[in-house]
Formats: C-alpha cells, structure tokens, sequence
C-alpha cells in the first residue's frame, strides 16, 4: 500500500471518526435514546454518505462491509460520545465542530472516489457532497429535523467548495495528500465562517422566520 493510499485512508477514518461522534451526539441532544440509539445514529451519521455513494457507483459490496476499519471507527466514535457526551459539551459547540470535520474530509474522499471509478469532475463533486451530506442528512430523517443540509448555515456550499477544489487538485496533477488536505481546510473554514458569522445561503425574498 502506497502513502498517497494510506494517507487518504487516514482522511477517510478521521472523517468516519468525526461523524460518528457528532452523529451520537447529535442523538444524545435532541432524541431521547438509549445505548443502541446513540450506536446506531452515530454509525448511520459516519457511514451512510459513504454507503449512498458506494451504491450509486456500483462499487459493491459497499467499503463498509469490506473492511471492518470503518465499522470499528464507527463504534467508536458513538461510544465515545455516549460516555463522554457531558463532558464534550462543555468544551464548546462541539456537534458543530465535529460535523465541519466530518463535512471536510468526506467531501474530499467522495470526490476523489468519484475520479477514481473514471467519472467526470462534475459527477465526482456532485459524488463528493452526497459523500459529506448523505449520512447526516439519514441521521435528521430518523430523528425528524429538517436535514442541515436544507437550512443550515453554509453547508453543502462548502462541501462543493472542498469537492470542487480536489477535482481541480487532480486534473493539475499536484501533489495529492498536501493538496487534498488543503481543500479539506478550505471546506472546514468556510463552515465554520458560516457558523460563527450566522451566514446562510439565498432564501426566496418572501421567506420569513415566521412561516
């Protein structure tokens, strides 16, 4: 296994690792759910996007099933909000943060999958922020809120931001790793401005708060 390969599987876990905790913790704020609860919305948080994309590009079966890193991350991650939840509360907004990780890496690792499996730039970006959006989007069905994805401050921009960024990376032939990291940060900043300066994106002119 070569370092681009493993550096890009290291992207990928940590991304796994970051969704599966703002996933649990995510169930353990706004569901009223015991341990199997927090397991299964956490896992569903970290693996789902990559499951949606697998399927729809027909690499099956899905990466999930076929190495037991991600399942094992997964579990983790849950277990580690599950018992710590409390604590990572009180660090800072930290569902947010984690979902801005999460959000970075897998728009980056779906899009180069995308590239990977011989489809277009724009199919890959498209790939890449069904990737970082998918398993949340799952995670807010199940607990019936409005998927962030749909209303939250900048959210899928960003995604196609870093997705968009690591198409343009490839097709330069850059140096991946360093690259891909960068459009990684690129992503994770522009979230977290979103976040901290309540920035959103266009609504229709008759879209109030009250309606």
């Amino acid at each position: 296994m070569d370092s681009g390969h493993i550096a890009l599987l290291t992207l990928d876990l940590l991304g796994t690792l970051a969704f599966a905790v703002n996933g649990a913790m995510t169930a353990l704020k706004f569901a009223r759910v015991d341990i199997v609860g927090v397991l299964t919305l956490g896992m569903v948080t970290a693996l789902g996007g990559g499951f949606i994309r697998d399927i729809l590009i027909d690499s099956l079966p899905p990466t999930t099933f076929m190495d037991w890193r991600y399942l094992f991350i997964a579990a983790l991650g849950s277990l580690i909000a599950f018992f710590l939840g409390p604590r990572l509360e009180k660090l800072a907004p930290t569902i947010t943060l984690f979902d801005a990780v999460g959000l970075s890496l897998f728009a980056v690792t779906g899009t180069l999958k995308g590239l990977t499996f011989g489809l277009g730039p724009i199919q890959s970006i498209i790939l890449g922020v069904i990737t970082a959006a998918g398993g949340g989007t799952i995670r807010d069905i199940m607990i019936q809120r409005i998927p962030a994805v749909l209303h939250t401050e900048l959210y899928a921009i960003p995604a196609a931001l870093g997705a968009s960024l690591t198409a343009v990376i490839v097709a330069s032939s850059l140096p991946s790793v360093p690259w891909v990291v960068f459009a990684a940060l690129m992503c994770f900043t522009l979230r977290m401005v979103g976040v901290h300066f309540d920035l959103h994106a266009p609504k229709p002119p008759h879209h109030s708060k009250d309606t």
